[in-house]
């Protein structure tokens, strides 16, 4: 404006103190161009008076339809420590949606064909043949047998291990991938009574009903679960009725050529054997997600190794759905990877390590903290095992920003002290026993009380829905656990330096720790992460 930056702030401090806004104390302009606005301690003690359960929901997104998709583990294979991070992270996205307003839908899609299960199919069928008659029918009656879990994860690996060493077997693996899609396609596969079916079925089932007991512990419940079966022959169609239009014919396939000036490249979207790939899927796919919950967002939490293929997929989704427009409504959220310091793992080799693993391992230590001498019950024990394991394993995924790798270290994740899930979740604790020592956790404003100087957490606390918005914006909920590690060492600094009951204002101070409590909750729950009450 062709000012000064210090005259320029002058005007506007001058301008904002002769506005006497209800909240500003003061404006004043600092060099070199600086202006600074000093809130009342009524505005302090007005926020105070609205934190409640709803504390932090803003309305950025009210109006709207979202449907999130993650956590996508595949029927016939293990739920592994990768399953873990875009179940968590989708979890804690849609819960910050739902924060701002949009209307959400959780969904899982899944791969119920293709060659995995071919050679999972496979494997079981030799299994079955291999045992005596009748004795396979009583191995799996009951689907909570301990040799049944010891077999099923180990079929994928073996059919996989069969096809890449073994000829013959290569070839029958092959043959299966066609009848299980042919049965599927005419939907003989649900009726049929025979061995291909049957196990087909069976091995399906066991999966998903596994998978349920996991979704169950982290906390997710979804809305809708889709399967590649469902998605494949529509999206072979749209191929088809687009080609040679926008896919074209290549050595007996269906590709879409990527604009390498946009750096994409080339991808298959029918085999030369006729069947659809994941891309052909994907297109079906984004279809009977509208059809299912006619969306304005369409948000897919996926590993950041498949990157590279999501912009070719949107590519061609922007010209194939030009009217519906949904690649436009659609955001890919690409997480990395999680390890533990003995490294990565492989479903092909069965070098994988599973979720119960990693949520029983962190179970077990955090069992060797818990001491029998604070008056938790038998009942008690179990639930806040559970709930600080599973709490460590999501905090250590959600503290950093959603693309970047992680080692899972046990000692740094379930530590009480400093950058954890249990250190955010006892800070909350330790405020909710105050407050129940002092008998009273709905503790009046006291606005007429001005402490000679605002606690740097009470500072804090006015910032938690604006962090929730940004969250949910820029699709990071790490800003969310960032907040919430500076409110709770803020707090936790002022109450080992604090008097609070029996102090001349314990009533304010109460209101303090009860805000806090609160935030701390809420925060938490934006994490998918459990706020106990004891620990």
């Amino acid at each position: 404006v062709g000012k000064k930056p210090l005259e320029l702030a002058q005007e506007i401090a001058t301008h904002i103190s002769g506005k006497n806004l209800k909240y500003v104390a003061k404006a004043e302009a600092v060099a070199p161009g600086f202006v600074n606005i000093f809130l009342t301690r009524e505005y302090f003690s007005d926020v105070l008076a609205t934190i409640d359960d709803s504390w932090g929901r803003n309305g950025t997104l009210s109006g709207t339809k979202a449907i999130f998709e993650y956590t996508d583990p595949n029927p016939f294979k293990e739920f592994h420590i990768g399953h873990l991070l875009p179940n968590t992270v989708g979890e804690s996205l849609s819960r910050i949606a739902e924060y701002s307003g949009a209307e959400v839908k959780r969904v899982n899609y899944q791969g119920d064909v293709g060659m995995h299960v071919a050679k999972a199919v496979w494997r079981l069928l030799k299994i079955r043949k291999e045992m005596k008659p009748g004795e396979f029918n009583d191995f799996v009656k009951d689907e909570t047998n301990s040799g049944l879990e010891e077999l099923m994860p180990k079929i994928y690996a073996e059919g996989n291990k069969a096809y890449e060493e073994d000829t013959q077997a290569k070839e029958e693996i092959a043959q299966l991938n066609k009848e299980i899609y042919a049965r599927i396609n005419n939907g003989s596969i649900v009726g049929s009574t025979d061995s291909i079916s049957n196990n087909y079925r069976f091995g399906k089932n066991w999966s998903l009903n596994e998978f349920e007991k996991i979704y169950s512990r982290l906390g997710t419940k979804f809305d809708h679960y889709f399967f590649e079966s469902e998605s494949a022959g529509y999206g072979k169609e749209i191929v088809e009725k687009n080609t040679p239009a926008i896919f074209e014919y290549s050595d007996g396939a269906v590709v879409y050529k990527g604009d390498e000036a946009m750096g994409l490249h080339t991808r298959v979207f029918i085999n030369k054997e006729g069947l659809p790939t994941y891309e052909a899927k994907e297109l079906g796919l984004a279809k009977l997600k509208y059809d299912f919950y006619p969306y304005d967002h369409s948000v897919i939490v996926t590993s950041n190794e498949i990157v590279d293929y999501f912009k070719v997929l949107l590519d061609a989704m922007a010209k194939v759905y030009t009217q519906e427009g949904f690649a436009g409504k659609t955001k890919h959220i690409a997480h990395g990877t999680l390890r533990l310091p003995e490294g990565k793992m492989s479903s092909r080799t069965g070098n994988v390590i599973t979720a119960l693993a990693l949520i029983e391992e962190a179970s077990t230590r955090v069992r060797e903290k818990i001491s029998s001498e604070r008056g938790l019950s038998e009942d008690e024990i179990p639930q806040l095992i559970e709930m600080v394991a599973i709490g460590a394993i999501k905090f250590a995924i959600l503290r950093q920003e959603v693309g970047k790798d992680m080692i899972f270290d046990f000692d740094r994740s379930l530590s009480f002290e400093g950058d954890s899930g249990p250190y955010l979740q006892y800070a909350h604790t330790r405020a909710v026993s105050l407050l129940e020592k002092a008998g009273d956790t709905t503790q009046a404003i006291m606005k007429d009380y001005i402490p000679a100087e605002l606690a740097l957490f009470e500072r804090l606390l006015p910032l938690f829905p604006e962090t929730v918005a940004r969250a949910s914006r820029e699709y990071a909920p790490h800003h969310i656990v960032t907040y919430l590690l500076k409110l709770a060492g803020a707090f936790n600094s002022w109450y080992a330096n604090e008097r609070i009951i029996g102090s001349k204002d314990e009533a304010y101070k109460l209101s303090l720790v009860s805000a806090f409590a609160q935030t701390m909750k809420n925060g938490l729950l934006l994490l998918g992460i459990h706020a106990p009450k004891r620990m």
